[in-house]
């Protein structure tokens, strides 16, 4: 059974691996050969293999030799032990942050905007990232030959720091640093934040003596950790968003990173593999003996084979995709994004959602259970989450893309499939008033490419609850849909991210947050807020979940309140201007979490139990709560998190059945929602 080894040339630190079993699997475009070597490096009296990103890192094959990773370090650099966070990727110099993940300080952050002068900030179709900053990737014949490594930067001034104003190498700082913003917060953490802080440190989760993410729980009392013990890529981003924000970067780097290289390693359930480019919806550091009283750290990823239920972490990639984007925003290192070995997993992950399917919709066709909701609840098809993070992934992509000869095909159907889903979820995802009375006299059994109920939803679909709910001046994006299938619960993270990445028109936007203040108690009630309105109930609970003891009515995924939603709908806030919501919700959290313990969820219809599983100090409620706090003191960081409006995708039809003879999809109403 052949398996990869990933050699890295320590010089300090004790060496670890990331183990797994590969088959059939390909590393940046070259097939695998048929046998790996593997590398060993001593330290004192422990043996074992590494993935330090911070070292100078090779992957060995045998006949070839592929050197992309890491850069040609200066020996006085490796003498001095500067940190280093570019690797010799990129022109652009990114700052080495003082204040580690271990320690109280608050540290500074550099506002991002310093990067712009380096960059395009824009999200227009033609990314920013130059094909010609990228390290040449040299394939040589035998294992004894140096790493050949040839830097092409157009101003090496940028390369060595003297006009980013940021310190480097021997410590000195350029002229300008001036122009650099640097923000020192003053304000004096209240005793939630103090004990938030330490709980959110106390699950930092080490590998190889380096920070790579959070547990999901560090509940002392918990009897029964299942995978709670975990770091899941989910879970993680509201925790990387609270240490980036504060000006921690090295955790969220890491995490990026040691994740990457689990992405393209097999796992199988019934002697079946997923595709090709899934992220692990988790993973965890064991440590495993050896000979001699020796033992190692190990990466051990889930893709789902022993998740309950078995579900697919279709999501995953989605919040890898939004996180890199976010780390590169916030931090400024946009070398991260520019690593030849970052563009190959985020093709891979594109190339997996954009793979053509049994499917007549621009939507992702996936199986339930493959987003936060993880359990049976009748999502399967196409959920409105996967569907906002799905538009989200292609607007960070966008930006991020190298743009080479390699990736034009994908960029254009990244473009393509942009403007066909934003259409797609505007037109028929859609409802409020005007459009209920639309569906309340639909005609069916349509048959044309003219046909108004192209779905063929039957009027009596319509819940009754739904007619007196619904406000006048309010609307939101359905959970799902299907043929003859329109799910009309209201899903708050779908919608939360239809306005955070602008997947709805600026109209639907705001008439999203009009609902939700229009019906506070039903969706926010005492704890923030709703995963979905209403909960199933009696048989319709029974079929559709398959009688789940732990999806009962108003509890858990059916109906539950989750606190970790608050950062979402205070990003949605600032970005529609509507800030008072975003602290008014903040309030209610603040007020129970901490003498709660920090739960998972909360019951009832009106969220006042902790939920009757929930687990406590569950690290995402923590992170969720901080992200809040900062982003309402700092409301202009929220605009590194979000998107506007792209005027481009509306200009862009992607039908082209004019060849056909059949009449093209009009953007006119598109543009006139936006326009309104």
């Amino acid at each position: 059974m052949n398996s990869l080894s990933l050699l890295c040339h320590a010089t300090m630190k004790p060496t670890c691996r990331i183990l797994n079993r590969c088959r059939n699997s390909a590393f940046f475009g070259f097939p695998q050969p048929a046998t790996w070597l593997h590398g060993l490096t001593k330290t004192g009296n422990s043996s074992s293999f590494c993935v330090n990103f911070e070292q100078n890192c090779q992957y060995h094959a045998n006949p070839f030799r592929i050197s992309g990773f890491g850069g040609v370090f200066d020996d006085a650099r490796k003498a001095s032990q500067v940190p280093s966070w570019s690797l010799g990727q990129s022109g652009i110099i990114s700052r080495s942050y003082s204040a580690g993940v271990g320690t109280a300080s608050r540290g500074v952050s550099v506002i991002a905007s310093l990067a712009s002068r380096f960059r395009n900030l824009s999200t227009s179709i033609e990314t920013r990232v130059n094909d010609n900053n990228f390290e040449k990737i040299y394939v040589q014949g035998g294992i004894n030959v140096k790493p050949l490594v040839e830097r092409i930067d157009k101003d090496e001034n940028i390369v060595r720091g003297e006009e980013s104003g940021i310190e480097v190498g021997d410590g000195k700082k350029s002229e300008s640093l001036n122009e650099a913003t640097v923000v020192t917060s003053e304000r004096e953490y209240s005793d939630i934040e103090k004990e938030a802080w330490r709980l959110l440190r106390d699950s930092v989760v080490q590998y190889c003596g380096n920070p790579v993410g959070t547990v999901a729980a560090n509940d002392p009392g918990d009897k029964q950790l299942l995978n709670y013990d975990q770091v899941f890529i989910r879970d993680f981003v509201p925790s990387a968003l609270a240490f980036l924000l504060k000006g921690e970067g090295e955790i969220v780097r890491n995490f990026l990173l040691h994740t990457l290289q689990l992405q393209s390693w097999e796992k199988t359930v019934d002697c079946y593999s997923p595709g090709q480019g899934l992220m692990p919806a988790s993973f965890k550091v064991r440590t495993v003996p050896l000979d001699g009283n020796k033992t190692e750290e190990v990466l051990d990823p889930d893709f789902g084979e022993s998740a309950i239920g078995r579900v697919a972490p279709v999501d995953s990639g989605l919040w890898w995709i939004i996180l890199l984007r976010a780390y590169g925003k916030i931090t400024g290192d946009y070398g991260l994004q520019e690593r030849v070995d970052v563009q190959t997993g985020l093709k891979m992950i594109l190339n997996l959602c954009l793979t053509d399917g049994f499917d007549m919709f621009p939507s992702l066709l996936v199986t339930d259970g493959s987003c936060m909701i993880d359990r049976r609840m009748g999502i399967h098809g196409h959920p409105l989450e996967i569907q906002a993070l799905f538009y989200s992934a292609l607007r960070c992509s966008r930006e991020m893309l190298a743009v080479n000869d390699g990736s034009k095909n994908l960029v254009r159907a990244i473009n393509n499939r942009l403007s066909a889903l934003s259409f797609h979820i505007r037109e028929y995802y859609w409802v409020d008033m005007k459009k209920m009375n639309e569906i309340y006299r639909y005609k069916t059994e349509e048959y044309s490419t003219e046909a108004t109920n192209k779905f063929n939803i039957y009027p009596d679909q319509i819940p009754l609850w739904l007619m007196d709910w619904i406000p006048e001046e309010g609307g939101y994006f359905i959970g799902n849909l299907q043929p003859a299938h329109m799910d009309f619960r209201f899903f708050t993270l779908g919608n939360l991210w239809s306005i955070v990445s602008s997947l709805g028109t600026p109209k639907q936007n705001d008439a999203v947050l009009n609902l939700i203040e229009a019906k506070w108690d039903d969706l926010v009630g005492h704890m923030p807020l709703k995963i979905s309105y209403p909960a199933l109930e009696f048989e319709e609970w029974r079929i559709i979940t398959g009688s789940d003891p732990k999806n009962t009515p108003w509890s858990y995924h059916n109906g539950g309140s989750w606190p970790t939603l608050l950062w979402q709908f205070t990003l949605a806030c600032i970005k529609m201007g509507r800030i008072e919501l975003a602290q008014k919700a903040a309030a209610l959290a603040e007020k129970r979490l901490r003498s709660d313990r920090w739960p998972e969820y909360y019951d009832t219809r009106t969220g006042k139990f902790i939920g009757k599983q929930a687990r406590l100090y569950q690290t995402w409620t923590i992170a969720g709560f901080l992200t809040t706090k900062m982003l309402l003191e700092n409301p202009e960081k929220a605009a590194l998190l979000f998107w506007d409006e792209d005027y481009e995708l509306l200009e862009i039809c992607v039908c082209a059945l004019s060849k056909s003879g059949r009449k093209k999809c009009s953007r006119g109403a598109a543009k006139s929602q936006i326009l309104v």
